[in-house]
């Protein structure tokens, strides 16, 4: 259960003709292509169950080898992490561009020290501003 709402494991395996849709505890459909898997598994439940579509949740688990599941699970958690870094380093980049302002630095030399154009540490200041709660003049 997942706040409340019943969930559906549904594997999805391929075939010569699209995806074989097994539901457990439920029953088996198809799907044409794996795009549409979800809203064939929701109408099957919905009919088969007498329950309204969006009153569930799904998880769609496909099928497709051990080893290919496995690196897309890592792609994935590896692109989660590098997002998260960029995060990161933004808020870092943007901070430390303001701490060099409040130092009475310029533009131009906050830009050398930090690698990036001038007009990039104007739009860092901005955003630094925006997030501390206000619009703060900046010049750079």
């Amino acid at each position: 259960m997942s706040d409340g709402r019943d969930v559906y494991r549904v594997r999805a395996r391929r075939w010569e003709h699209g995806w074989e849709l097994d539901i457990e505890s439920v029953g088996a459909t198809q799907s044409h292509s794996l795009k549409d898997a979800e809203m064939m598994a929701r109408d099957y439940i919905s009919l088969a169950l007498d329950v309204p579509m969006d009153s569930f949740d799904l998880e769609l688990v496909p099928d497709i080898g051990e080893g290919l599941a496995e690196q897309a699970r890592q792609a994935r958690a590896e692109t989660r992490a590098a997002e998260k870094a960029r995060d990161d380093a933004a808020l870092k980049l943007r901070r430390v561009a303001r701490m060099l302002h409040d130092e009475g630095l310029t533009g131009k030399e906050i830009g050398i020290i930090l690698g990036v154009s001038t007009q990039r540490v104007s739009q860092l200041l901005k955003a630094e501003a925006r997030a501390r709660g206000g619009e703060h003049r900046t010049s750079a």
